[in-house]
C-alpha cells in the first residue's frame, strides 16, 4: 500500500511546497526565552500510511512522527514512540504478542503492545520496509529491496527474492498457500513455496503500478496507479478491470469487511458490494478525500489520509468522522492570531483555533472545501486561508464558517497572503501576485515588471510591498502591485522561502545561504548568518531587534540585534522543522512540520 515514488509523490510534493510558506509576523518579545518547548495538545489529524488491529488495539503509522495507538476506537490517541528512531512508518502488522513497524530504516518489534520499541538489528535495519503479511509464524517484509522472510517473529531475516525481477514492494497478501506480492513498475509476483521463487502473473493487466492487494474468499483485487481495481479468480492467472462507476483510477489502498471492498483514492473512498462489479463513492463527512490506507474491524472501516488524520464509518461508509483527539502528526505552515484567538492553518487538516492560548484547539472547517491551508491572514474583523489547490477562503465570523471568494483569481495556489490597508494580497505558485481591493469579493492580477510567477513569500513594510520569489530573489513594489522591481543587490541566493519585515528592516530567508538583511527597502542586502550553524531557512519572524528563524533539519535559531549574532533555541523541541511563527501575550508558538504546535 505505501509507494515511496508516485504514491507518496503528492504527499512529497505538498511537503515541499509547505517549506516554502511564508511564516506569519507578528509581534515577538525583544528578548528571547530561555524556557523548553513543549508540544501542545494539537492542531489532529496527519498523514496516516497504514493500520494494525487487534482486539481493542488500533495502532497507525504516520508519517514523521511514529506510531499511535488507541483501545476506544479512534476516540483518542497516544504516541507511542519509546525507542522507535526511525520515524516515518509504512507497514504494520503483528504475530502473536508482537508488533511489528516497517520503516523508512527497518523493522522495529515491540512485545509490550507499543510501550517500547527495538530496532531488529539485521539486513534490514538500513532497508525501507513498505509492507508487511503475517502467515502462522511466517513474516514477510517487502522492502525497497526485495521481500524478506522471518520464521521467529522477526529476530532474524533472509531475502527470498528468486524470480523476483522487479525489487520494490509495495504491497503484499497471502491466500492459502499462494503468496502476492505488488511492485512499484514489475506488476504482480506469486510464490507458492513460501517465497522460496517467485513468477509473474500480470497477464490482463495494463498498469504494472501496483499499490494495494487485498483477498476477498476466492477473488484477489488489485489496487494500480492509472488503472484502477483489477480481479483475478484463478490466483493471478489472469487478471480483468473491475472500474465500472469508479470515476479515480488512482488507487492507493483496498480493504474487504464482509462482502463490501472499500478503494482508497485521491479523490475520496468508493465502495463494491457486488465483487467489483460496480462501485459508488462514500464521502459523506470524508473533509480529506486523500485516502493512503484503510482497515476494517468487523462493522468499524477506518481510512488513513494525506494530512486529515483517521476518520471512521460505522455505517459501510454511508457517512465519516475525523476520529483524532490526540493524533498530534500535523503539519502546520501558518499561525496567526486574531483578537484573543489562535488560529492554525495545516496541510490537510485545515483550519483550527485556539481560544485558550494553545491549551486546546478545535477544528472549524465548516465551507472550507480545500483542507491544505497554506497561508492566513486577518484584516478587520475576516480572515484569509490560502488554500493549495482551492484559491482563497473567507470567514467573517472567527472562523465558524468559510466560503470561496475566487472571482478573478486564475491560480488556486496560494502560498502566501499579506494585507496592507484594505488590500489584500495574495502570492501564488505560477500565477504570481493577485491583488483584492475588496475582501476577496473579486481579484485582479498584479504582475507587471514581476518575471517569475511562483511566489511563496509576501512582506508589507509601510507603504511597500515586497515578493520573495523561487529562483528570482526579491522585488519591490511601491504602488499597490501595479509595478514591481527587482531588488536583489548582494543578494548571492534568489531561492527566498521567507521574508520579514521589522521597522525598516528587512529579512531575506534562503535554503542554503542563511539570512540576509536590507535596511534600504531592498537596494542593497548583507549575509547575517554569525552563529547561525544551519543555513536552511524555512520561516522568519521579526519585530524590533528581535528575529526568529525555523530551519530545515530542526533548529530554531534567534538573534536579539536585527541578525547580527545567532544562537539556538531548542530546548525541548526534538529536532523538529519549524515552518511557522506566532506571538501571543508572552507565548511564542511554533508550527512544525508533522508535530503539530509547540510553545514556549
Amino acid at each position: 500500500m505505501k509507494k515511496i515514488n508516485r504514491t507518496l509523490l503528492k504527499s512529497f510534493l505538498v511537503l515541499v511546497a509547505l517549506l516554502l510558506i511564508v511564516s506569519i509576523i507578528l509581534f515577538i518579545p525583544q528578548k528571547a526565552s530561555s524556557e523548553p518547548w513543549v508540544q501542545t495538545n494539537g492542531p489532529y489529524g496527519g498523514y496516516i500510511h497504514c493500520f494494525a488491529i487487534e482486539g481493542k488495539d488500533i495502532f497507525v503509522g504516520t508519517e514523521g512522527n511514529g506510531v499511535f495507538h488507541s483501545t476506544d476506537s479512534g476516540t483518542s490517541w497516544n504516541d507511542v514512540n519509546s525507542g522507535l528512531t526511525s520515524k516515518n512508518v509504512y507497514s504494520l502488522a503483528i504475530s502473536g504478542t508482537n508488533i511489528i513497524a516497517g520503516t523508512n530504516g527497518g523493522v522495529y518489534i515491540s512485545n509490550n503492545n507499543g510501550v517500547s520499541w527495538n530496532l531488529d538489528d539485521s539486513d534490514l535495519k538500513n532497508t525501507i520496509v513498505l509492507s508487511l503479511a503475517t502467515s502462522g509464524t511466517n513474516i514477510f517484509a517487502g522492502t525497497s529491496s526485495g521481500v524478506f522472510l522471518s520464521t521467529d517473529n522477526g529476530s532474524n531475516w533472509k531475502a527470498i527474492n528468486s524470480g523476483l525481477t522487479f525489487l520494490s514492494v509495495n504491497s503484499l497478501a497471502i491466500s492459502g498457500t499462494n503468496i502476492f506480492a505488488g511492485t512499484e513498475d514489475g506488476g504482480i509476483f506469486l510464490s507458492t513455496n513460501n517465497g522460496e521463487s517467485w513468477s509473474p502473473v500480470n497477464s490482463g493487466l495494463t498498469t504494472k503500478q501496483i499499490n494495494s492487494i487485498t483477498v476477498s474468499g476466492t477473488t484477489i483485487f488489485a489496487g494500480t496507479y492509472g488503472g484502477g481495481v483489477f480481479a483475478s479468480t484463478n490466483n493471478g492467472t489472469s487478471w480483468n478491470a473491475v472500474n465500472s462507476g469508479l470515476t479515480n483510477n488512482h488507487i492507493y489502498s483496498l480493504v474487504c469487511s464482509g462482502t463490501n471492498i472499500f478503494a482508497g483514492t485521491d479523490e475520496g473512498i468508493f465502495l463494491s458490494n457486488n465483487n467489483g462489479i460496480s462501485w459508488n463513492a462514500v464521502t459523506s463527512g470524508l473533509t480529506n478525500k486523500y485516502v493512503f490506507s484503510l482497515a476494517a474491524d468487523d462493522k468499524n472501516i477506518f481510512a488513513g489520509t494525506n494530512g486529515g488524520g483517521v476518520f471512521l464509518s460505522t455505517d459501510n461508509g454511508t457517512s465519516w468522522r475525523g476520529v483524532n483527539s490526540g493524533l498530534t502528526n500535523t503539519h502546520v505552515g501558518s499561525i496567526i492570531k486574531s483578537g484573543t484567538s489562535i488560529f492554525a492553518g495545516t496541510n490537510g487538516a485545515g483550519v483550527f483555533f485556539s481560544y485558550n492560548d494553545g491549551k486546546s484547539w478545535s477544528e472549524i472547517n465548516s465551507g472550507l472545501t480545500n483542507p491544505y491551508v497554506f497561508s492566513l491572514a486577518v484584516s478587520g474583523t475576516n480572515i484569509f486561508a490560502g488554500t493549495n489547490g482551492g484559491g482563497v477562503f473567507l470567514s467573517t465570523n472567527n472562523g465558524t464558517s468559510w466560503r470561496e471568494v475566487n472571482s478573478g483569481l486564475t491560480n488556486k495556489y496560494v502560498y502566501s497572503l499579506a494585507v496592507s490597508g484594505t488590500n489584500i494580497f495574495a502570492g501564488t505558485l505560477g500565477g504570481g501576485v493577485f491583488l483584492s481591493t475588496d475582501n476577496g469579493t473579486s481579484w485582479s492580477p498584479v504582475n507587471s515588471g514581476l518575471p517569475n510567477p511562483n511566489v511563496g513569500s509576501l512582506a508589507v513594510s509601510g507603504k511597500n510591498i515586497f515578493v520573495g520569489t523561487f529562483g528570482n530573489g526579491v522585488f519591490l513594489s511601491n504602488d499597490n502591485g501595479a509595478s514591481w522591481k527587482e531588488v536583489n543587490s548582494g543578494l548571492t541566493n534568489t531561492q527566498i522561502f521567507s521574508l520579514a519585515t521589522s521597522g525598516t528592516n528587512i529579512y531575506a530567508g534562503t535554503p542554503e545561504d542563511g539570512v540576509f538583511l536590507s535596511t534600504d527597502n531592498g537596494t542593497s542586502w548583507h549575509s547575517v548568518n554569525s552563529g547561525l550553524t544551519n543555513p536552511k531557512i524555512d520561516t522568519l519572524a521579526a519585530s524590533d531587534k528581535t528575529v526568529f528563524a525555523g530551519t530545515y533539519g530542526g533548529e530554531v535559531f534567534v538573534s536579539t540585534n536585527n541578525g547580527m549574532k545567532w544562537k539556538t533555541e531548542n530546548s525541548g523541541l526534538e529536532s523538529i522543522d519549524v515552518y511557522s511563527f506566532c506571538i501571543s501575550g508572552s507565548n511564542i508558538f511554533a508550527g512544525t512540520n508533522g508535530r503539530g504546535i509547540w510553545v514556549r
